[in-house]
């Protein structure tokens, strides 16, 4: 555009001069007016080519363009270092916030996800409230799950219903007991408290786990007659060795040869009965219960390791299964009277 208007000034400025030129020559001023005429339109067309034409204009695109670019690629060169060190430096990751963080629907914030198992457990311990209720039942692990703001169609998640219950309630009791027990041990190493005597030991040992039971005592033969269901009889039996495992283990007993059998069987035995005595115990306390203990616990110490103490010992275990199965089978469904 630029050039077209100083084409077009210019074409007009030839026209003046050609006028000047087609004029008649008649004096010599004129000569002199004429080259005075050319001189000013010469100048005139410099002045107004020297002010048309933008000052470097070419040039100063070109600087600010190569300006602008080198600026843009030390923008992104600065990015991208950034990401590069973010992603190789730990620190600058966990400033940025864990990728597992998420929100409660209380707006609460956590550090990870909560597990299919962790979520059952807590739904499980819930329940516990509200079995003397409604029994060890799938009614209690709904009521359960509706106290943690969940719905009831929750028990979906637990295939094996009230069996779930029940053995989730044996596995916290015995948890619990192993803590308590590795408590006395600790305190008895570092010579805060004396230690017992292994017969003492044990029996307090039996009385801490069965107490935990008092609580749901009125549905505990229930909870016992479930235990006896086929499915969830590897389950139950699991549960208890590992509970008399503890008890002789913290009791100082590290025996590795028949003996060891010999002790876990007969105090298995001991267990199952006076937990059977203890659901028909009517004294205050359960005090008969605790005196039924005092006399067998006894016999677990001063037990022998002959094949004849062996063979009876297992006898004894099965025999208290037995009775267990038809004591349980009269007590299911009976509302105790205490």
């Amino acid at each position: 555009m630029a050039a077209l208007l100083r084409g077009l000034r210019a074409g007009r400025t030839l026209r003046g001069l050609g006028s000047v030129v087609a004029a008649p020559t008649a004096t010599k001023p004129q000569c002199s007016s004429l080259r005075r005429g050319f001189h000013r339109a010469a100048q005139r067309l410099q002045d107004e080519s020297k002010s048309d034409k933008p000052p470097s204009s070419s040039s100063s695109s070109s600087t600010t363009y190569h300006e602008h670019y080198q600026a843009h690629s030390a923008h992104q060169d600065t990015a991208t270092a950034s990401q590069e060190d973010s992603a190789s430096d730990p620190a600058s990751e966990e400033a940025s916030g864990p990728n597992t963080s998420y929100q409660d629907q209380g707006g609460e914030q956590g550090e990870e996800y909560e597990t299919e198992e962790q979520l059952q457990a807590r739904i499980l311990t819930s329940a516990l409230e509200f079995v003397p209720q409604h029994g060890w039942s799938l009614e209690a692990i709904a009521a359960g799950a509706e106290t943690l703001g969940l719905s009831s169609a929750s028990t979906g998640m637990f295939s094996n219903g009230a069996g779930d219950l029940v053995l989730h309630f044996i596995a916290h009791c015995n948890s619990q007991l192993t803590e308590i027990l590795a408590e006395q041990h600790k305190q008895v190493q570092l010579g805060q408290a004396e230690p017992k005597k292994t017969a003492d030991f044990l029996r307090d040992a039996v009385e801490t786990r069965l107490r935990m039971h008092i609580p749901y005592i009125e549905s505990w033969p229930q909870a016992m007659s479930i235990l006896l269901l086929p499915h969830n009889i590897p389950d139950s039996l699991k549960h208890l060795s590992t509970l008399v495992d503890d008890m002789w283990y913290y009791a100082g007993d590290r025996s590795t040869d028949m003996n060891w059998y010999t002790k876990r069987a007969a105090l298995t035995g001991i267990y199952n009965t006076t937990e059977l005595v203890m659901v028909q115990d009517s004294s205050p306390d359960f005090q008969e219960t605790w005196n039924f203990l005092d006399n067998r616990i006894q016999d677990v110490v001063n037990m022998a390791t002959t094949a004849k103490q062996v063979q009876s010992t297992g006898e004894a275990v099965v025999q208290g299964l037995m009775g267990a199965a038809v004591t349980l089978k009269n007590l299911t469904g009976i509302n105790q009277s205490r």
